[in-house]
């Protein structure tokens, strides 16, 4: 199945947002839909069956449900542009505010100053100043509103123009009612009229939106660093010597680039000449800057310190790990959390709800206002049309809306920041709740870069050992591999031809060498491989796992020939990383197909209590699933092709960055770092935006359930006290700012200063 990324305008709320997902989701040919409202973007799934006019189609069903479709903007553009809008915003609720302040004054602050042809001197004056915040200031909401009625939806431009139409309406009624014989007696008889209400509610709505739209540019000023960070230009080294400025995107693969001290990497690279100190905090979030020499890599967006670098590219401008983390980060923000499913659900129905709640109090406080307050002050329609306009303006579900995304938004981009790549709001909904963390252990706890140790001889010697050695492992890529290839590369640079060669997994490889059979792997493999072992082979090979290292057995036809130890590094982070995990009481398991005398050391000296060792790579999934059985929430980290069908089974995969293409591919965080450390950062901001998530929505359902029964009078036959509509629309404006400010407060997060 195949997606398509489309630009909506013209969303503003919760019910919005449920109106595009159904008009696209109604097509036969979508699989699935989810639309960001603080980015307006909709990401579409097709389905086999669609055909090339999908998108235009898209396009249409969303341009006929009253919003607007276009291809998505390059991010720079849509950002000035809302930087232009959110100026010309600025305007109307300038203009709102100048006018709404008279208009108060005159409606509730100053007497009566005299009549001019029967009218109200006082209350036209009103009427004038409130018009054009009616009319140009709010124009935006009654177009957007009868769009919505046209589609047979309602949304929270529905609940504010029938609110502020009602109030301007009910008091032009009044203001202008002497001048016609045939005006009601009820109307004539009025004294309150809601032009400061009608002016209001516009006012404090725009206000609100202003700060929202505010707040979600500074959301995605992660991202919008991310893109900077990428030149434009490089110098390119010319085969006849000296430099070429170059674009970024017509430099090819293989080509050698110049970069400069203070310049920033254009491109991955692998360092050729020259030694520099680079700062790799923008892709890692690491402060120190590491020191990179020849053969070393490099990525985009790094920033070269005191030396020239010459770098050899290995990708072109698209495949770059920083194209990738942008990639990344705006998918997984385009995403949509399950929770949100709720909301989705209580949006498609809320507005409709709030309408007739709001129309049922109005009527009832009309018919039995005397019975139920009769000592108000008020006139029982006058107490109506004020339930009636509170009630539309106090429930605008902007608020729910928002609660999700803009977390969302805000995590995953300062998750980028420290090289945590999250590829969907699933799994950072998964992370808060982990129980169990399986740890692989070769490249998870170790650094992943094993080297040769030992060479125990019995019936060979080295060049022949480590060259059957060699030449089987040579098409794996297991990091003991590549320490028997540098250990074979002390001796010399060519290899004994083996052919056949099969992996067993778990166990090692086979072949055949001038037809006669050779064989790698673990002392299980040789047993049933040679006839006859040294009687002390099993007790030397445990003695010596018990130091850590692991054991790699050669033989060749029925001859043992030795054997090789490999000994890898532990990460300095990984015993407090453990321990960290415990102390938020996570339970550890080390999971990893070596011995389990090397795995038991291993464990003891990262703090590590349950360990399962010997494990083949098809049964780390099953051991997963044993774990959920139990229900546990688990999270895996790993590194290599044998992790990848148990990070794909974990409620939480983690890949580390430098780990096979396919666990990449099978995880759900990416740790640019291949650091532990950052596991426990991962599940920590997992925590952390679900806790802003959850706090949002438990404000925005804590307001409405609480406001809309104040703005529909519940206190007022005991405390006198009603709802006025311009302090409903401050507070739902206050509400929705709340929420994303609250989101915003994710921009402060960091990881643990003990694991970094």
């Amino acid at each position: 199945m195949s997606e398509l990324t489309l630009q909506v305008t013209g969303m503003n709320c919760a019910s919005c947002v449920a109106s595009v997902e159904r008009a696209v989701s109604n097509m036969e040919f979508v699989a699935s839909v989810a639309v960001n409202l603080p980015l307006e973007k909709a990401r579409i799934v097709l389905k086999p069956s669609a055909d090339l006019n999908a998108k235009n189609q898209c396009i249409e069903a969303i341009n006929n449900a009253g919003f607007k479709a276009t291809e998505p903007a390059p991010t720079p553009l849509l950002r000035e542009r809302h930087k232009t809008d959110l100026k010309a915003h600025f305007s109307k609720v300038t203009l709102a505010f100048a006018l709404s302040i008279p208009v108060f004054v005159l409606s509730m602050v100053l007497d009566d100053f005299g009549t001019s042809d029967g009218l109200n001197a006082r209350l036209v004056l009103a009427f004038l100043a409130a018009l054009p915040v009616y009319l140009w200031s709010g124009a935006e909401f009654h177009r957007n509103a009868w769009a919505s009625l046209r589609r047979r939806t309602a949304n929270m431009d529905v609940l504010v123009h029938l609110g502020t139409t009602v109030a301007m309406l009910w008091s032009s009624a009044v203001t202008f009612a002497p001048l016609f014989s045939w005006s009601p007696k009820f109307i004539l008889q009025s004294t309150h009229v809601f032009f400061d209400g009608a002016a209001f509610i516009v006012t404090f709505v725009l206000l609100g939106n202003y700060l929202e739209a505010r707040a979600k540019l500074k959301a995605t000023d992660a991202v919008h660093h991310l893109m900077e960070m990428q030149p434009n230009e490089a110098w390119v080294v010319l085969e006849i010597g000296g430099t070429e400025a170059r674009r970024v995107e017509d430099i090819a693969m293989n080509t050698l680039i110049k970069i400069l001290p203070g310049e920033t990497v254009p491109l991955d690279g692998r360092v050729e000449e020259h030694t520099a100190l680079v700062d790799e905090s923008s892709m890692t979030g690491e402060s120190y800057p590491v020191r990179k020499e020849e053969g070393d890599e490099v990525v985009a967006g790094t920033v070269i310190l005191d030396g020239t670098l010459y770098v050899r590219t290995t990708a072109l401008v698209g495949d770059t790990m920083l194209s990738k983390v942008i990639r990344l980060v705006d998918e997984a923000q385009l995403g949509k959390a399950p929770i949100q499913r709720l909301v989705d659900r209580v949006a498609s129905v809320f507005v409709p709800v709030v309408v007739v709640a709001a129309v049922g109090a109005a009527t009832l406080w009309w018919l039995f206002a005397e019975s139920l307050a009769p000592n108000s002050e008020m006139e029982p329609i006058e107490m109506a049309v004020m339930v009636l306009v509170s009630t539309l303006v106090i429930a605008c579900p902007c608020a729910l809306g928002l609660a999700t995304p803009t977390a969302l938004v805000v995590g995953t981009g300062r998750g980028a920041a420290y090289g945590l790549l999250i590829k969907g709001i699933e799994a950072l909904e998964r992370a808060h709740a982990t129980s169990v963390v399986v740890l692989d252990k070769t490249g998870t706890i170790t650094a992943g870069t094993p080297r040769v140790s030992h060479i125990e001889l019995l019936n060979s010697d080295v060049r022949e050992l480590l060259g059957i050695a060699s030449a089987l492992e040579l098409e794996s890529t297991h990091p003991l591999a590549h320490a028997v290839h540098t250990s074979w590369s002390n001796v010399t640079d060519k290899r004994p031809v083996v052919s056949d060669v099969r992996t067993l997994p778990g166990q090692g490889l086979v072949g055949a060498m001038d037809g006669v059979p050779v064989a790698i792997g673990t002392y299980e493999l040789m047993s049933a491989l040679v006839n006859e072992l040294p009687e002390d082979l099993e007790q030397n090979v445990i003695k010596r796992a018990k130091r850590g290292v692991t054991i790699m057995l050669v033989s060749k036809g029925q001859v043992l020939l030795g054997w090789i130890e490999a000994s890898d590094r532990i990460r300095e982070t990984s015993a407090p990383a453990i321990k960290r995990l415990k102390q938020s009481g996570i339970s550890v398991v080390m999971l990893t197909g070596d011995r389990e005398e090397t795995a038991l050391t291993v464990a003891e000296s990262v703090g590590i209590d349950t360990v399962v060792a010997g494990v083949k790579p098809d049964e780390k999934a099953e051991h997963i699933r044993e774990l959920q059985l139990q229900s546990e929430v688990v999270a895996m980290v790993g590194d290599g092709i044998n992790d990848a069908a148990a990070l794909t089974l974990a409620d939480v995969g983690l890949a580390m960055g430098a780990g096979s293409q396919i666990a990449l591919e099978s995880a759900d965080i990416v740790l640019v770092r291949n650091d532990l450390a950052d596991a426990v950062a991962a599940l920590e901001l997992g925590r952390a935006t679900m806790t802003r998530i959850r706090t949002n929505l438990a404000w925005a359902f804590a307001y409405n359930i609480i406001g809309i029964p104040l703005a529909m009078g519940l206190l007022y036959p005991w405390t006198g006290w009603l709802l006025p509509p311009a302090f409903a629309a401050a507070a739902m404006s206050l509400s929705s700012v709340s929420v994303v400010s609250n989101s915003l407060l994710l921009r402060w997060w960091q990881p643990s200063s003990v694991l970094r």
